[in-house]
């Protein structure tokens, strides 16, 4: 965990990831070296038999050596290209009159308007995930009091979990045909942009959660959505591609509504809906982290 300001961040990860290398190239450096030690006693065993005891000790500290194994490397970063598109809607694009979410939260009311980007912020547990679905439309999330959303308002939905069963039994082909008529080459190439064209014939289910994220924010480039609701969207990016997710959030011609703890992403946010103790929900003029 970084423990400086947040304008260090990438100065600090980048100065980790350096020491990785370093401690992996030791150990590589110490693989050879006791490798070769292994092969000259061997050598010199062949000549005096005397020598047998000390290869065999070699022999015994390489295997453990290896046994223990590597360091890890450091992390890959990935060379993603994040294109959003968006849209104009209506002035009002959403709004929230005596919500309340069942079990979770007091009333609340709120409204977003055009162009907005709000950040949901609160505890674990506080109902910020069940917002969002109650907007995306899941019919499980039990609420009362009314919302509407407005003129050519259209929603791009990003799940934390990346749990979409109707993708689970999928691969990443199949699902580009059957949502947006992409055949081979074309599907290939949207997934290059993501660097998990690799992937194209595997099942959605069987990516790591990090190629599940992409593939997400793919989807929504490709959807045009004009309201982005994103549930903690760089919990599994590496480094790169959550920069040019920010990056492209900022180009981005619609609103946006996502729930994170990621305080370096929390930047780009202009509001900031408070999930409180005590169910309460309520707007602060300055993004809060310590509940």
């Amino acid at each position: 965990m970084h423990g400086g300001k947040f304008e260090t961040w990438h100065e600090a990860r980048k100065a980790r990831n350096a020491r990785f290398a370093e401690v992996l190239q030791r150990w590589e450096e110490e693989h050879s070296r006791l490798k070769e030690l292994v092969l000259t006693l061997y050598n010199q065993t062949k000549s005096s038999p005397a020598m047998a005891p000390k290869y065999r000790a070699m022999q015994t500290r390489l295997r453990k050596f290896e046994e223990a194994g590597p360091p890890p490397p450091p992390p890959t970063e990935q060379n993603v290209r994040v294109g959003l598109k968006g849209g104009r809607t209506g002035v009002r694009v959403a709004n929230f009159e005596n919500i309340a979410l069942q079990g979770l939260t007091d009333p609340f009311n709120f409204e977003i308007f055009y162009g907005d980007r709000v950040a949901v912020l609160g505890k674990n547990g506080s109902g910020k995930s069940h917002f969002l679905r109650m907007i995306s439309g899941d019919p499980t999330v039990k609420f009362t009091g009314e919302f509407k959303l407005g003129a050519r308002v259209t929603v791009g939905y990003f799940a934390q979990t990346h749990a979409h069963p109707e993708f689970e039994s999928k691969s990443l082909l199949e699902i580009l045909w059957e949502e947006y008529s992409l055949q081979l080459g074309p599907a290939k190439s949207v997934l290059g942009k993501y660097e998990i064209h690799n992937q194209a014939e595997q099942r959605f289910s069987s990516l790591s959660g990090g190629q599940q994220a992409r593939f997400q924010v793919l989807m929504l480039e490709l959807s045009g959505s004009t309201l982005l609701l994103l549930d903690e969207p760089t919990d599994n990016l590496d480094l790169a591609s959550a920069e040019s997710l920010e990056s492209a959030l900022e180009q981005y011609q619609g609103s946006v509504v996502s729930v994170t703890h990621d305080r370096w992403f929390t930047r780009g946010f202009t509001r900031f809906l408070i999930f409180g103790a005590n169910g309460q929900v309520y707007e602060n003029p300055e993004p809060i982290f310590d509940h």
